[in-house]
């Protein structure tokens, strides 16, 4: 066995065979074979409690023996491979089999005794050496059928090297807690090796096989692997073995490693799926693969389980948190369980009806081409069909084929995958140096068209650096930590111990890393901040720790969102035992019967002394901003051995320590980040809310910190978990959409939820109706238990400092600075994506309107088209993959959050880019059939219609191309502004690849134009015309402004408008307060004629002094929750239209303030759209 097991206690073999065991069996193996942990540990020569003491060699050794822990990834596909599918273009395919066929043809020159009887077929305009050239144009459209399949396959090639560059940076970033002589460092998970220690806790991915060593209420998700949703309990002495892909639901633990890679149990999953899958598109949608790479091509995000690490196994079930799973090993069946994203379903519409119109397009083209030139042939010019001149005719009839199936190529869209790729790739990369790690493609322009943003507090609002800075012990209130003298000896050691044992031995407070900073805090936040209490008490929790170590605690109640406080069990030096609890202030003092005075002896705690410290101690400290925990114990004798399973039984009849008071503060640096950054949300038409398991009181500080809720502002709802659920759901306790629908529009707030309930939110808004649109909502979340509401989410961010890792798998994108300020960021680059791609179309529509037109116009009049094939070929490179990196690496700009989302209703040509298109492809049409059709009278050179076959290139034709191709330089320029800007070269050189492309590929147009000859069908030109040239392209930017002026439908102006924009949700009331003020003001008016008329009869009554406004109208706190300085002077009323136009919507109340929410007059007096009662009511009433 030695040998065999590379001179170990066990073999490869064994390991695996004991990892494939469950349950009791694999405890019996475990015990009767092996001894048990202790043999096991033996074997593989390792320490439970120290880990590895081994060198690097041997660490090598084990590698060599164990294998590593990591998957190889597929071979991606060669180069070779890329062109090949390249190839496989259906209308590349066509253009070869023509340009094959036109070679073929060249060849064949007819007797020349049957040079007459051909007719036109032979013509007579070309020489010997020109047809003997004939062939150069089926090579020169191969040739550039070759150029078209390189870059394609050169720009696949590169997002594989991308996508592959990302993969190593996900696997890289995850790393597990591993314990190597005894001292506990955090390696990457590919270092890890058979025999290492690895502390797991709550939130972890397991990055290999294990037995459990010791386990503290450990339980794991295991459905990756069974398909099972229940969570599994893990202990040492029922069911020791956990396996890698599984996620840690609750608890935390140590194991020994016995099986990594391709070894362990998701490794041999990967290793079967690979080998299964192999021929398959490496872009499609997969489970269980995420080594073929981290991001996918846009695929519907609930189809999708892709993963971010080699060594990650995604689960076989729905992707919703609460659905039934979909069976085990298979792939996603059925329908999407979400939509598509927003770009994704406008493109898929937008490129099927132009295939459709270019299909039809280019067949009637060559239809016509054929009929005209058989009737001509054989019927006009009476014409007998001759065996001698068929290759002839063939050949025309190629050509025309040739003509229609470049129309084909130039109407057809096949740059927009190619466009949206480049600009998703691209912006992926910027955005990871803006701290938005991007997992999934399609996230990222998701989140350009986000309505709503539901946000944790903890660390992305604030810092995450937790610090006591109040603390209630003794019954004496401390504004700051207390010196160690302000507390009895019994008091300082009860809470040096329930701050040490009661914790996760994994946080710690470690040494600062430079000079003058602060320490370090490694683990939980929160404990880290009771941890430097201990510390400033003068006490060090590792010493405590050190008496009672983790393998000798009794019981442990892990922290989790249902609890909400975590309790911990030991045994007393003494005999009996003691339980040490700490959690939400509210809730453990509700378990608490007494309390220690300031002497450390316990004082009885009654329910009015209990409701007195929460009034005048919890809620003070919560209404500061501060998270308040309470910390307790209670002791037990040590017979009878109480129910430790029996929570409920233990933690009560507590005896509360100390109550204290954590910030989490908004950092100096991050003071004008956040608030600003919220307030570009709000600008944007995004509707922030933050949603916490923190205190009401403290929640409600934050936002109005942040900015969420607006300083003295009443009307928006801040609600506890509790209330919450009791508005949404029925007698029944089921969720209803409508009542949902009352309280999420004005919902700010939403405090001590549970996972279930930010679900529910977050579901109930993606499915409301109540707008003109469907809800877009972004989720951010760090925690294991938000992985329902991340996956639930158009677009999840975790955090990537905070976060678990199950949080980071359940997720879209990955905030690396877990900053508020990097979610607008991904917005704006999500807007640019959606503007970019926009971009493209104006540009690459108007060249596909202008070249069918030109190529069927053309051929019908000419029996030519003015553009040759690979002229075409030429301009469908320009529109295409040039355009494509051109428009698409456009950076973003503040400007794009000054408009609201697009939504999914709004169509993809806006009416300012149907405006551009027809107008710039009438500009360019004009400007082409005029030279087509006058050209060889305004340079005076020979005309190049009516050309026959083999002709040598002519200066009018040549002229013509030329022509075109600079007005889609220039018209590149008009295309970069879709909203109406004038200014077309503002930003133009912040965008280097743009400038870069526009000048290269006039230079290649020059080269084209005056060395391309017969291959490219041109002649060289002079000067004068190429200056002449160069002045009609320019004209495309002069006619651009021109367009610019003209107006839309209703007289104004086509622009979108780019400022702040109503929310749907406050559209209803906003139109209640006009109504309301042309009431009043037309009262007003009638009074006015009233009094000028009495004075007019003379002895009239006084003027009536001016009515005070309504008190609702005035301040923040009204039913319309105008701001202060929205006064409202109702002595003028020039400015108020007196119609009572109610249909009128579009007109603007004269009060710039910001409209209310729908439904927001939540404790408002009855009907606030009518007048308070009084002396102007009176008179209404009268009049």
């Amino acid at each position: 066995m030695g040998d065999a097991g590379g001179g170990f206690g066990l073999a490869l073999p064994e390991l695996r065979a004991l990892m494939e065991l469950r349950g009791p069996e694999a405890l019996l193996r475990l015990q009767r074979d092996l001894g048990g942990v202790p043999g096991l540990c033996r074997r593989l020569r390792t320490s439970p409690t120290d880990g590895l003491s081994e060198g690097p060699p041997e660490l090598e050794r084990r590698r060599r023996v164990f294998g590593r822990n990591w998957i190889p990834p597929r071979r991606p596909k060669s180069f070779a491979a890329l062109v090949w599918e390249a190839l496989q273009d259906v209308t590349l395919v066509i253009l070869e089999v023509a340009a094959l066929v036109s070679l073929g043809l060249s060849f064949y020159a007819p007797p020349s005794a049957a040079d007459e009887a051909c007719g036109q077929a032979s013509g007579g305009a070309e020489d010997e050496g020109e047809a003997a050239a004939g062939w150069i144009e089926g090579a020169a459209i191969l040739l550039s059928v070759a150029c078209v399949v390189l870059v394609t396959a050169s720009n696949d090639w590169s997002k594989e090297r991308q996508f592959r560059g990302l993969q190593s940076r996900l696997q890289r970033e995850q790393r597990a807690a591993v314990l190597r002589g005894g001292r506990l460092a955090q390696l990457p998970v590919a270092d890890l090796v058979v025999g290492d220690v690895v502390q797991v806790k709550y939130g972890d991915l397991l990055p290999a096989d294990g037995v459990l060593i010791q386990g503290n209420d450990l339980k794991i998700d295991e459905s990756a692997l069974t398909g099972e949703s229940d969570h599994v309990r893990k202990a040492p002495d029922k069911d020791p073995l956990l396996l890698s892909g599984t996620h840690v639901m609750e608890g935390s633990g140590r194991m020994v490693v016995t099986a990594v890679g391709v070894n362990s149990q998701s490794g041999i999953i990967f290793t079967l799926l690979g080998a299964a899958g192999d021929d398959e598109d490496e872009g499609r949608d997969r489970k269980g693969k995420p080594q073929d790479g981290a991001v996918d091509t846009p695929q519907p995000k609930g189809k999708r389980q892709d993963g971010a690490v080699a060594m990650e196994m995604q689960p076989l079930k729905s992707a919703e948190g609460g659905d039934a799973a979909e069976g085990t090993g298979t792939r996603p069946r059925g329908g999407p369980k979400k939509e598509k994203s927003v770009l994704q379903a406008k493109l898929t519409q937008l490129a099927v009806q132009i295939g459709k119109a270019g299909l039809a397009m280019s067949a009637i083209t060559v239809i016509i081409l054929v009929l005209y030139f058989v009737i001509e042939t054989f019927v006009v010019q009476g014409r007998p069909w001759l065996a001698e001149c068929a290759p002839l005719y063939v050949q025309y009839w190629v050509k025309f084929f040739i003509i229609g199936v470049t129309v084909l190529v130039v109407a057809v869209p096949e740059g927009l995958p190619l466009a949206v790729t480049i600009s998703l790739a691209y912006s992926v990369k910027k955005m990871m140096k803006d701290n938005n790690l991007v997992r999934h493609l399609d996230a990222c322009e998701t989140m350009g068209n986000a309505t709503a943003i539901c946000s944790d507090k903890t660390g992305t609002l604030t810092t995450n650096r937790m610090t006591v800075v109040q603390a209630f012990v003794g019954g004496s209130h401390f504004g700051h930590p207390p010196a160690p003298a302000a507390l009895a000896p019994p008091t300082l050691d009860l809470l040096a111990q329930a701050i040490a044992i009661n914790s996760a031995y994994t946080s710690k407070i470690l040494p600062p890393e430079a000079p003058g900073a602060l320490p370090r805090q490694v683990g939980n936040k929160t404990e880290c901040a009771l941890l430097g209490l201990a510390l400033a008490l003068g006490r060090d929790p590792e010493a405590e720790r050190a008496q009672v170590p983790e393998e000798h605690l009794v019981k442990v109640f892990t922290f989790n969102s249902e609890r909400k406080s975590m309790s911990t069990v030991t045994r007393r030096p003494g005999g009996g035992f003691r339980l040490f609890c700490k959690g939400a202030s509210e809730m453990v003092l509700r378990r608490c019967s007494s309390m220690l005075d300031a002497g450390g002896s316990p004082r009885v705690l009654g329910a009015p002394e209990r409701e007195e410290l929460l009034r005048r101690v919890v809620e003070p400290m919560a209404g500061g901003g501060l998270r308040t925990l309470a910390l307790a114990f209670r002791d037990f004798p040590p017979r009878p051995e109480p129910p430790w399973e029996d929570e409920a039984a233990v933690v009560r009849e507590l005896t509360c320590i100390a109550i204290v008071g954590i910030e989490d503060p908004v950092r100096p640096e991050r003071v004008p980040q956040v608030p600003e950054a919220i307030r570009k949300c709000q600008r944007a038409g995004i509707t922030v809310r933050m949603v916490t398991g923190d205190n009401l009181d403290t929640a409600r500080a934050i936002a109005a910190k942040c900015g969420i809720l607006p300083a003295g502002s009443g009307e928006w709802l801040c609600l506890e978990g509790r209330e919450f659920n009791r508005r949404i759901r029925n007698e029944r306790g089921e969720v209803e959409q409508e009542r949902l629908d009352k309280v999420w529009p004005k919902l700010r707030v939403l405090a001590r939820s549970s996972p279930t309930d930010k679900h529910t939110l977050v579901k109930g808004i993606i499915d409301s109706t109540i707008g003109d649109q469907r809800q877009v909502v972004a989720v951010t979340g760090d925690g294991t238990n938000d992985g329902p509401a991340l996956k639930k989410a158009d677009v999840g961010f975790a955090m990537g400092i905070a976060g678990t890792d199950v949080a980071k798998e359940a997720s879209d994108i990955i905030l690396t600075d877990d900053n508020f300020s990097s979610i607008v960021k991904a917005v704006m680059w999500g807007r640019n994506v959606y503007d970019s791609i926009a971009k493209f179309l104006q540009f690459q529509l108007t060249v596909n309107v202008v070249a069918v037109i030109v190529a069927f116009t053309g051929a019908c009049i000419t029996q030519d088209s003015p553009l040759k094939a690979v002229q075409m070929l030429w301009v469908n490179l320009i529109m295409d993959t040039l355009a494509s990196l051109a428009l698409a690496t456009e950076p973003p700009t503040e400007a794009l959050l000054l408009r609201k989302p697009y939504g999914r209703e709004h169509p993809l040509l806006s009416g300012t880019m149907l405006r551009n298109i027809l107008g710039h492809a009438a500009y360019q049409l004009l400007v082409i059939f005029t030279l087509l059709f006058a050209g060889e009278v305004l340079f005076d050179i020979d005309s190049g219609r009516a050309a026959p076959l083999h002709a040598p290139p002519s200066e009018h034709f040549t002229i013509i191309f030329n022509t075109f191709v600079l007005m889609q330089l220039f018209n590149e320029l008009n295309a970069r502004k879709l909203h109406g800007e004038r200014n077309v070269f503002e930003g133009v050189c912040a965008n280097p690849t743009f400038c870069a492309i526009v000048l290269g590929t006039f230079a290649v147009q020059v080269l084209i134009v005056q060395f391309g000859g017969k291959p490219f069908s041109c002649s060289p030109l002079s000067a004068e015309q190429w200056l002449w040239c160069l002045f009609v392209g320019v004209g495309e930017l002069l006619w651009g402004q021109v367009l610019v002026c003209v107006p839309g439908p209703g007289g104004r102006r086509w622009p979108e408008r780019s400022g702040p924009r109503e929310h749907p949700e406050v559209a209803e009331l906003g139109r209640g307060k006009v109504l309301w003020v042309r009431g009043l003001s037309r009262v007003q008016t009638q009074m006015r004629v009233v009094r000028a008329f009495r004075s007019n009869l003379g002895g009239g009554p006084p003027p009536l002094a001016r009515p005070d406004p309504p008190l609702g109208l005035i301040g923040g706190g009204g039913p319309f929750g105008v701001p202060p300085h929205a006064e409202l002077i109702f002595g003028d009323t020039r400015d108020i239209p007196l119609i009572d136009d109610t249909d009128a919507e579009s007109e603007a109340p004269p009060i710039r303030a910001p409209p209310p929410n729908r439904n927001n007059n939540h404790g408002a007096p009855p009907g606030p759209l009518c007048p308070p009662p009084g002396r102007l009511h009176s008179l209404e009433t009268s009049l």
